[in-house]
């Protein structure tokens, strides 16, 4: 099936599905807040759902609607309901994870197009050739695929979509289908409400006793072997084979998986069949689905158009916060090279986003600025638009009041600092190293 590449962003909510518009994307993904794995994306309401679908629409892009929790009993009578209720918005699809749920939507809608989520875990052309057989119209592959896999699923099943995530946060988990926070805080990370539990800090500890009655403790009877530089997991299938495992006063990461970025593996992506390159993170903010969008934009329109890759591109999203970069299993089983054992910080700080712009003022050539991160008066910082970059030097401030101030602080106050243009809507203003 040929289909033109898209570049598919996030939509937390109204604001973040305006900008990833507005910054380059085909297509944006949003939830229903009560079926969608991102429960704490809970800005769209039903109107506010049909409002994003109808501005989508005007603009000429797509919008898929995600209902992807696995329902429990308790919630099969809702999510039926809440189908519904969806239908009749006429979104572009709906992506859906739960066979009976897949099953009902099919029988009651079947000229609604559905997307097989990522959480369904299609790793095979086999699978892949079931869910085009019942009547879905894409799959969002698995995480865990690589390039070679990924081509052979096309080869074999080529009559239905392919899509892949290229962007965002690794769920340590097989394609995020993980108990560890319904474990630990009998929050489901399967019904949508994920805590995160793997990018806490832990120490390593035993257990001995009775189940009834756990005694933990900080240090084993026995000393494992460890080499030099840290501390090891061993399995005992494996012997020989050590797992490293780094703690310092921090905490120790043994779950902490790097975030995905293939922006570079683009052409790889589309010659091996995927038509829809998505960016996770939804809950992320409107800053970084404004970057996100722009660089993998201009990275495959650079690709269709013959043109190479820019590194500046790639660059971009190192500015982003992000827990270090790996391109995941697309190239190589990442092993080491696709976990953080050194921190559960975020890289990319040094520039960070100092605020959205608001307004601007063509008399007096001042913009008002929503202030996210501190920022003083004389410094160098980035104007970031939809039409590109501008380094500027902020040199002068003005609070609310209209005095002149030497610095502006975070939190979410205004300020009013000079830009040589209207920038438009949907600017920023990010700090420079």
């Amino acid at each position: 099936m040929e289909t033109k590449p898209e570049i598919l962003a996030p939509a937390g909510d109204m604001d973040k599905l305006k900008i990833a518009l507005a910054y380059g994307a085909d297509a944006v993904y949003a939830g229903i807040p009560k079926f969608s794995l991102r429960t704490r994306e809970t800005a769209f309401t039903a109107e506010s759902i049909r409002n994003g679908i109808d501005y989508v629409h005007r603009h000429g892009k797509n919008i898929y609607l995600t209902l992807n929790i696995f329902p429990h009993n308790l919630k099969v009578d809702a999510f039926l309901k809440e189908l519904d209720a969806v239908v009749p918005l006429q979104p572009d699809a709906l992506i859906m994870a739960d066979p009976g749920m897949i099953a009902a939507a099919l029988k009651r809608y079947p000229d609604m197009p559905l997307h097989l989520s990522t959480q369904a875990n299609t790793v095979n052309w086999a699978t892949a050739a079931f869910w085009r057989d019942l009547g879905v119209r894409r799959i969002i592959l698995s995480r865990e695929l690589s390039l070679e896999e990924i081509a052979e699923i096309h080869d074999k099943v080529p009559d239905i979509e392919l899509e892949a995530f290229v962007h965002g946060a690794i769920c340590i988990a097989y394609s995020g289908r993980c108990l560890i926070s319904n474990y630990l805080h009998f929050r489901d990370a399967n019904q949508g409400t994920c805590t995160n539990s793997c990018r806490w800090e832990y120490r390593l500890a035993y257990e001995r006793g009775s189940l009834l009655d756990v005694e933990a403790r900080q240090h084993p009877a026995e000393p494992l072997p460890a080499p030099a530089r840290g501390l090891v997991l061993h399995e005992s299938e494996r012997p020989g084979e050590a797992f490293p495992v780094s703690e310092d006063i921090q905490g120790t990461y043994l779950m902490n998986s790097k975030d995905l970025c293939a922006i570079e593996l683009l052409p790889e992506l589309i010659h091996s069949g995927v038509c829809s390159m998505k960016i996770e993170g939804r809950t992320k903010s409107a800053y970084y689905t404004a970057v996100t969008a722009r660089a993998y934009r201009r990275a495959l329109d650079a690709h269709l158009a013959g043109r190479p890759f820019d590194p500046e591109d790639l660059r971009e999203l190192m500015r982003l916060s992000n827990r270090t970069y790996t391109t995941g299993f697309y190239t190589r089983n990442p092993r080491q090279y696709g976990e953080n054992f050194r921190d559960g910080l975020s890289e990319g700080v040094g520039e960070a986003v100092a605020g959205r712009i608001l307004h601007y003022d063509p008399q007096s050539g001042l913009a008002v600025l929503e202030v996210k991160n501190r920022f003083s008066r004389g410094e160098k910082m980035t104007l970031i638009s939809p039409g590109g970059n501008l380094d500027i030097i902020v040199d002068h401030i003005e609070d609310e009041k209209g005095l002149a101030v030497e610095c502006a602080h975070g939190g979410g106050k205004n300020v009013r600092i000079p830009l040589p243009s209207d920038p438009g809507d949907f600017a920023f203003i990010r700090k420079r190293a």
